[in-house]
């Protein structure tokens, strides 16, 4: 059986959502083994990975240094346009309001992530920015794509800290 065109697309789009989280993971680890929460972003545009980044919010004490702005930042610069139109976010969590509204104003056309946020995912879990009609720019959101690999990594960051600490902590 021949495989549709439409088929070929989806299975294509699907490897490389693969390949470019596969990345932001990689980014996401090095975040973890600095002492960081592990979340990687990937910024793509025209094919090309222009931005690579991941959370140095205690490394820098910026509350702000969330791997997506960085990768946003970084990109930004490599363009020298802060309008990031046509580009692909690829990001190992669910993005924050700060996170996503940036992504907003720097019309980015696509976040592609992976594991939700209950806590603080503005993409669907807590609130769903990128849904607000009121906004004067839309991207496409695609969510789970290598969520247990990246539910993994964050779980066992935590549970590290959390066997770390003094028996007295806990209660």
């Amino acid at each position: 059986m021949v495989a549709s065109q439409a088929e070929i697309m989806k299975h294509a789009i699907s490897e490389e959502y693969l390949i470019f989280m596969r990345l932001a993971l990689d980014e996401a680890r090095l975040a973890a083994a600095a002492g960081e929460v592990p979340v990687g972003a990937i910024l793509i545009a025209e094919g090309a990975i222009i931005a690579r980044a991941h959370n140095q919010r205690e490394a820098l004490q910026d509350p702000t240094a969330h791997a997506e702005l960085i990768a946003i930042r970084q990109a930004a610069s490599h363009l020298g346009s802060w309008r990031l139109t046509g580009s692909a976010l690829y990001v190992t969590m669910e993005p924050c309001a700060m996170c996503v509204g940036a992504a907003i104003l720097a019309r980015v056309e696509r976040i592609v992530f992976g594991a939700w946020d209950a806590k603080a995912g503005a993409c669907g879990s807590i609130m769903n920015i990128p849904e607000e009609r009121r906004l004067n720019h839309r991207l496409e959101i695609v969510g789970g794509v290598l969520e247990e690999e990246s539910r993994e990594l964050l779980q066992g960051f935590f549970q590290g800290l959390r066997e770390k600490l003094p028996l007295n902590a806990n209660r």
